[in-house]
């Protein structure tokens, strides 16, 4: 399994929002999160870096430091890369990933009567992305989540166990990339805005910016959760399957898939944005 990423500073990161060791912890997620979204173990990355002629090698070595612990949470390697100049810092990852014989868990599996399943957070990056824009850095846990996205790798790897017939990672909006399932499937997948996991925090970062939390629950990206659709019996024992795991991972069953035409809708009151991230919008 080969999946490749690019990170462009002012465009993916700023450097005086984050740190080389952040940003190298980010750009290998969004790439790990690919692989193991198709259910596949990570299993090395490469990495191309442009670099401006002024950047520091401290940052360069923290962000080497970032790439490397990030790939030891799956026991991935960093493999190697290149390293050119640039006018900005660019960052390109490959990674690599075994299946070890088992089909891969596309996003063109999904079945009608199949429930729609999401392990971890959801909303915490776009969020903290617009009280850094604010000029804002409370509440902590959601600028952190933006500045290096925590991947729920082991819980991914669970639901492609346990049988999901399709998975993406949510790096671009939950309804969004849950828009590429349905595409790819041939289906229609109903959701219900009030199952989606809305937090306290979220609560408390959309008091302070006039924002309906929801809103960065179904439309933000960057958080690396995993949504998934998998046979409705089996829910319970994923659930149960998910408390084994060494850290709690968030869960929510937040819909179903249904036969009709391909589209992503709420049963209930739609959020007020579901756009997602159109990087050429």
């Amino acid at each position: 399994m080969v999946t490749t990423d690019v990170l462009v500073e002012g465009v993916h990161f700023r450097r005086d929002w984050s740190s080389g060791y952040d940003i190298g912890r980010k750009a290998a997620a969004q790439n790990l999160a690919d692989v193991v979204a198709m259910g596949a173990r990570p299993t090395a990355i490469v990495v191309g870096l442009a670099s401006p002629p002024d950047l520091s090698l401290d940052w360069a070595d923290e962000l080497v430091d970032g790439l490397q612990d990030e790939c030891a949470l799956v026991g991935a390697g960093l493999a190697g890369g290149d390293v050119v100049r640039g006018d900005a810092v660019t960052i390109a990852v490959t990674a690599i990933g075994d299946l070890a014989g088992r089909p891969p868990v596309t996003r063109g599996g999904a079945r009608p009567g199949d429930a729609v399943v999401v392990v971890g957070q959801l909303g915490y990056a776009a969020a903290g992305l617009d009280l850094l824009r604010a000029g804002l850095r409370e509440p902590l846990p959601l600028v952190e989540a933006h500045q290096r996205p925590r991947a729920p790798y082991d819980a991914g790897l669970l639901l492609a166990a346990a049988g999901a017939t399709a998975m993406i990672d949510v790096s671009d909006g939950l309804v969004a990339d849950l828009g590429h399932v349905a595409a790819a499937s041939g289906v229609r997948i109903e959701l219900e805005s009030a199952a989606l996991p809305v937090t306290d925090e979220l609560v408390q970062a959309g008091a302070r910016l006039d924002v309906d939390p929801l809103s960065w629950v179904a439309g933000g990206g960057e958080d690396h959760a995993f949504a998934a659709t998998l046979p409705a019996g089996d829910v319970d024992q994923v659930v149960a399957r998910l408390a084994w795991l060494r850290a709690p991972v968030p869960f929510a069953r937040i819909g179903k898939v249904c036969a009709g035409e391909a589209a992503v809708v709420f049963t209930d009151a739609t959020p007020p944005s579901t756009k997602g991230h159109d990087h050429f919008a």
